[in-house]
């Protein structure tokens, strides 16, 4: 997550909390139709229809729209106040996936994959209440084995995390921005559950050289050169991918792959909507299964990430934006010892478009992995057999004593912190630079101006103890030892596993470093191996998936700690953070062996972190009312597309019409849309094409005058682009769903709007 811009608003912040503690009650490049064809075809139904071996499980997926507030709200990962909502792109999905043992109810897990910048600790919160308030049905699915993740995408709407911290530059929370996600999120459980079937899982990988980068190889380098030198790459290019295949008819029902990558390919001066690389991902992949004899319908594709801390999808580099046109300085990624304008760049670097076709192109890579895994299988494949665990425990890290043996044989008492942020917090990273004169690497004196510090502590000033703890990061933001007006950063954080079979999947709340994630799944792996985990002996296939169920913000290693660039700054629990996770998640790892008691779903482990989804500030202003206009109606067009009888648009073109609109936020449309693009059949009729989860179809929103209450709305579509080359000749139309509030009574009602008819051509 790039903190870009945020230390000006936390010192804004600040002022305001002073004032709202007066009154707040604290107790509370796809490129043509060759494409295409791999997307349609890219496999037959004799490669795809092989009887999956191994034993057999209960599976089920689901998938359901969790898009918030697409305009007047900040985006969530820049945590840059500027950026606020003016459209939709591509609707927001929870993708559900159930693994059981079909004799016991209890061995039973559901992994989220959300398209939302991270799990959290309240929208897990809601979701297990939203599941209790579905009945007895649903009981099975609690806290023990219910893993909340999220792809990290920079480019969704804010304002629902449970912390104070990320609600700060979204202007506090909104319960329309939440209550979208854990409803989606739920219902998308729902649907997975009544989707259960008997089926078999089995386990491919593939290479995606193409990608991602790392984006702090000066800290990657500090690991130690016997360790690296396992390893070829300074990031994970290998994508792990799990399939569902159902026994009925040996149709697949669904994958689910890890992949790190950060979803920062659209870029920070973006303000549309849309689930980054890995949800342009699960579309194409979703969209190639629609049209494959191999897929039952309703087949969901999950991109999840893994060790994904330093990685970017910004493969090209990081490059100064000052007029120089030199790369960044490799040890701390400045320009003329500045941050701001150091930049990294992706693949289609240079187009004003928000890193709109960067995204698409690192999202079809990884599309493509999937599908060459996918091929592969048949061929080199891990038919699991074994039985279903799960185990899930609230851990608070602040003072967390633990043994720690070093390499040398030398066993100390670590310890983990106070959660703490280092100056190089608010330096930000090459996929979203910070502003003022911080900067990364710069461990035990910051680098900063001494104004800072006195800043840092008027919010809270760290004890001796905090600062000999947390060592060599000097701390600007004592965060996990702030508690008002609620807390600022978890101290209780979520450690969970999951086992099917030979496959464990830890569920990690921060994001792992490529090191980090590396040892931890090493070492989970060995346990398993010497403890005699699984009975059978077989070798451990384990993942690492995140960030999930609290955001609790970067793992770095302990070397990469030392060098304090933005990862090492943004591990909150000092230098042992990684080991301390380790520690807990071995202490608990026979609850996965073949021996083990079933556990309770429902148990509660450990001391449940705060909610404050009640209690939380909220400055966000509500929709007031909205206006036509004098003379106008809701829907009229104001600017129309272009006539067959003076043009004929073609592949490549775009289609263009605005509308008198009025405000998306008095209706979501979940599991609807904003906007869709229709087709004349030959007898006259009309049927919808193209809809807002359609990567070509742009839906934007514009105030024009905030007195009068007017706005407009602009839609595009991209002719051809957003991997659907295979646009039909004949006669199409645009049409806007809105929905708008009176003034005085308040009462929102529904309206439509059309375009003219428009011609697309050979």
């Amino acid at each position: 997550m790039a903190r870009s811009r945020v230390a000006v608003a936390i010192v804004a912040s600040f002022l305001l909390l002073l004032l709202a503690a007066q009154f707040v009650d604290f107790s509370s490049s796809l490129g043509g139709p060759a494409f295409l064809r791999h997307v349609s075809n890219s496999r037959t139904p004799e490669e795809t229809t092989t009887t999956a071996v191994g034993d057999q499980y209960l599976i089920g997926v689901g998938k359901a729209d969790i898009t918030g507030p697409v305009v007047e709200l900040n985006l969530m990962g820049y945590a840059n106040a500027s950026q606020i909502g003016t459209g939709l792109r591509q609707r927001l999905k929870s993708r559900a996936f159930i693994v059981g043992d079909p004799s016991n109810t209890n061995d039973r897990f559901v992994y989220l994959v959300l398209d939302t910048q991270s799990g959290d600790t309240a929208i897990r919160h809601g979701i297990l209440q939203g599941l209790q308030d579905l009945g007895p049905d649903y009981s099975v699915y609690g806290n023990q084995n219910v893993a909340v993740t999220g792809t990290h995408s920079h480019s969704g709407p804010a304002a629902w995390l449970n912390y104070l911290l990320p609600q700060i530059t979204s202007k506090g929370f909104d319960k329309q921005s939440y209550q979208a996600i854990v409803d989606g999120a739920v219902l998308s459980i729902q649907r997975a559950h009544q989707s259960l079937t008997e089926g078999r899982l089995s386990v491919g990988s593939t290479s995606v050289e193409d990608s991602n980068i790392s984006r702090s190889l000066y800290a990657y380098l500090a690991n130690p050169e016997s360790e690296r030198n396992k390893y070829n790459d300074n990031v994970d290019k290998n994508m792990t991918l799990l399939r569902f295949t159902r026994d009925s008819d040996g149709k697949d029902i669904g994958i689910l792959t890890w992949f790190p990558v950060h979803g920062t390919s659209m870029l920070g001066n973006n303000t549309i909507i849309t689930a980054d690389n890995k949800g342009v991902a699960a579309y194409l992949f979703e969209e190639s299964m629609a049209n494959s004899s191999s897929a039952a319908p309703g087949f969901v594709s999950g991109f999840s990430q893994a060790n994904v801390g330093d990685t970017s999808p910004n493969i090209n580099g990081a490059w100064c934006e000052d007029g120089s046109n030199q790369q960044c300085s490799f040890q701390n990624s400045t320009c003329g010892g500045k941050s701001e304008s150091c930049h990294g760049r992706g693949p289609y670097f240079g187009l004003n478009d928000g890193g709109t076709k960067s995204c698409f192109e690192i999202g079809r890579r990884q599309y493509a992995g999937a599908q060459a895994a996918l091929s592969s299988m048949t061929s080199s494949a891990t038919a699991l057999s074994g039985p279903v665990r799960h185990f899930h425990l609230y851990h608070n890290m602040a003072n967390f004593t633990f043994p720690k043996t070093y390499s040398n044989g030398t066993t100390i008492d670590a310890k983990a912190c106070p959660a703490a942020l280092g100056y190089s917090f608010a330096a930000g990273t090459t996929d979203g630079p910070g502003a003022f004169d911080f900067t990364q690497n710069d461990p035990n004196k910051p680098n900063a101006s001494p104004v800072w510090a006195v800043v840092s502590n008027l919010l809270h000033a760290p004890s001796g103890t905090q600062k000999e703890c947390q060592y060599p990061k000097p701390i600007l933001l004592d965060v996990g030892e702030t508690h008002l007006p609620y807390e600022w950063t978890p101290n209780i954080v979520d450690v969970q596993v999951f086992r099917v079979g030979e496959l464990a999947i830890i569920v990690s709340p921060g994001e792992a470093t490529t090191m980090s994630g590396r040892r931890w799944k090493a070492a989970v792996s060995s346990a398993i191996t010497s403890n005699k985990i699984f009975s059978n002996g077989a070798e451990p296939l384990v993942v690492l998936g995140g960030p999930a169920n609290t955001y609790a913000h970067y793992i770095a290693t302990e070397e990469e700690y030392g060098v304090q660039r933005y990862e090492g700054a943004s591990t909150l629990y000092g230098p042992h953070t990684l080991d301390a996770y380790i520690n807990v998640t071995l202490d608990n790892l026979a609850l996965l062996s073949d021996s083990a008691a079933t556990n309770n779903p429902t148990a509660i482990v450990g001391t449940q972190p705060p909610i404050n989804t009640n209690r939380s500030l909220d400055f966000i202003t509500g929709v007031v009312y909205d206006s036509a206009g004098l003379g106008k109606s809701f829907g009229d067009v104001s600017s129309d597309v272009e006539p067959s009888s003076s043009h004929i648009y073609k592949t490549g073109e775009t289609a263009v019409v605005q509308f008198v609109g009025a405000n998306p936020r008095n209706n979501l449309r979940l599991e609807g849309t904003y906007t869709s693009v229709e087709m004349q059949a030959s007898d006259g009729s009309w049927s919808q094409v193209r809809s807002d989860e359609d990567w070509d179809l742009l839906y934007e929103w514009k105030r024009t005058n905030e007195i009068t209450g007017t706005s407009s709305v602009t839609i595009s579509w991209e002719i051809g682009g957003g991997g659907k080359t295979d646009v039909q000749s004949g006669n199409y139309r645009i049409r806007y769903y809105g929905d708008a509030k009176a003034p005085i009574t308040g009462k929102i009602t529904a309206f439509e709007g059309v375009s003219g008819v428009f011609e697309v051509g050979a």
